[in-house]
């Protein structure tokens, strides 16, 4: 059997122990806390971190290729920490120790004491340990940087109201991230879903067959409303700017009129919207005062964000966030671009002059859970970082970060032939968007600066 190996991370935190471990108890503080490069899928759950209490995941190694780990919790200690022990899964041993240890002039330091072997014996040891300690550092980087900036924003929000918030499109890539991201900030999140699935946070509705049961509103104190056909699936055929367009309409319009029949209406809806809305800026910097575009996109977003606002007549406070490019490796515009990237074929798009606007996924949910509890929000919002980049740009920063040339250009004729209008209305038109009313409402922007909000995300 190999030698035992060890790993800590610790890092100071301005909270309270106390504060620490009710966040780490919270339901899906694992889920919150995994790596977005990582591809993780809880599969069952049971006892929460109680003595115990046991979690079943898989990890993705290769396309096609995941490995099963099965852990205990155990040593649960009030205040203290608790400890995660695998009983089945790819390490030969593994004991996780959550410490929150109490400093004597206030706040705590989050600890994670980390015992394991490898598989292989000796060997197994010697081929894997460099690599299993740089992937455990990537790792807690970002663990640690979740749990403070989440901590923070919650210490500066701990007296607003509990909330319960219904979410439609929680399967999408937003919605994945916001649902644990709301739980652990101690908020009750229900997601919306074309099929139940048991789970009691969940609950149906067919917005292809106008089918919403009243009930599922009743008592809830928020909407947020994502869910919508893919924008960038492929080319815009007819048929597809049909589904684009209904998808968002016909689900929008029936959110709101079961709103307006329900006993107990939410008292705040808020719905997706995008930089789209503005069309081709140019070099132009908009904010939220600025005239709707021209194009495809600007007439969905027009028509999606007038659906929305019909719920101000009967009392409801309506945000649309006008979403640009959202920074994350398991989805959108970045996981498209990645593989290019790291093949060292990265390049402008189209000459690399026009802007884009873009959000960490943090800061998106982020931006959503602010416009929920901030009461002077409403009408249009860009959620969006205040520092927008030329896509030149964005592709040089990518490339700096992923350690990879970013030079190959990627000439916009072959993107039109390839995806024609949907091409130029997304990565080849102009996107110079200011989150004016965000910022003067005193959102806290997390990733403000691209290569901070890249290094974050992919753990570099």
């Amino acid at each position: 059997m190999g030698e035992e190996e060890k790993f800590i991370a610790r890092t100071e935190l301005p909270m309270g122990s106390a504060d620490v471990f009710e966040w780490h108890a919270r339901d899906k503080a694992f889920e919150r806390l995994q790596p977005p490069w990582e591809r993780v899928e809880v599969t069952q759950r049971s006892g929460g971190i109680a003595p115990g209490g046991v979690v079943e995941l898989r990890t993705r190694v290769a396309p096609g290729v995941w490995l099963r780990w099965r852990v205990r919790h155990e040593g649960l200690e009030d205040g203290v920490g608790f400890a995660d022990v695998l009983e089945r899964g790819p390490f030969a041993a593994w004991r996780h120790e959550h410490r929150f240890e109490p400093r004597p002039g206030g706040g705590c330091a989050l600890a994670d004491w980390i015992r394991y072997r490898l598989p292989g014996g000796e060997l197994g040891r010697v081929l894997a340990a460099p690599t299993t300690r740089s992937r455990l550092e990537r790792m807690f980087r970002y663990r640690h940087s979740v749990t403070r900036d989440d901590l923070v924003f919650w210490h500066n929000t701990r007296q607003r109201a509990r909330m319960r918030v219904v979410v439609t499109g929680a399967g999408g890539m937003v919605g994945s991230a916001l649902i644990p991201f709301l739980s652990t900030q101690g908020h009750e999140a229900v997601a919306l879903s074309r099929s139940g699935g048991g789970d009691t946070n969940r609950a149906v509705w067919n917005p292809d067959a106008g089918e919403l049961d009243p009930v599922v509103l009743d008592g809830a104190n928020g909407i947020v409303h994502l869910a919508g056909a893919n924008i960038a699936a492929g080319r815009w055929t007819p048929s597809r700017k049909r589904e684009i367009l209904e998808s968002r309409v016909n689900s929008t319009r029936l959110l709101v009129e079961t709103m307006r029949n329900s006993a107990r209406r939410p008292e705040v809806l808020v719905c997706a919207s995008a930089t789209g809305y503005y069309g081709d800026t140019g070099d132009a910097l908009v904010d939220e005062d600025a005239p709707s575009g021209k194009g495809f996109l600007a007439e969905v977003c027009r028509a999606w964000e007038s659906e929305a606002m019909r719920a101000t007549e009967f009392g409801v406070r309506v945000v649309v966030l006008r979403n640009g490019v959202v920074l994350d490796p398991r989805g959108g515009a970045l996981a498209k671009l990645l593989p290019v990237f790291r093949a060292g074929l990265g390049g402008p798009v189209g000459g690399g002059r026009q802007w884009m606007s873009w959000s960490s996924i943090d800061d998106t949910v982020g931006a959503i859970l602010f416009a929920l509890l901030e009461p002077t929000l409403a009408g249009p919002v860009n959620a969006v970082s205040p520092q927008p980049v030329t896509n030149a740009d964005f592709a040089h920063v990518l490339g700096r970060v992923l350690g990879r040339p970013s030079v190959a250009p990627a000439p916009a004729t072959a993107l039109k032939l390839l995806y024609g209008q949907m091409a130029e209305e997304t990565v080849l038109a102009s996107s110079r968007v200011d989150p004016r009313r965000l910022s003067e409402a005193g959102y806290p922007f997390r990733h403000p600066d691209p290569e901070g909000a890249l290094r974050h995300v992919l753990g570099k």
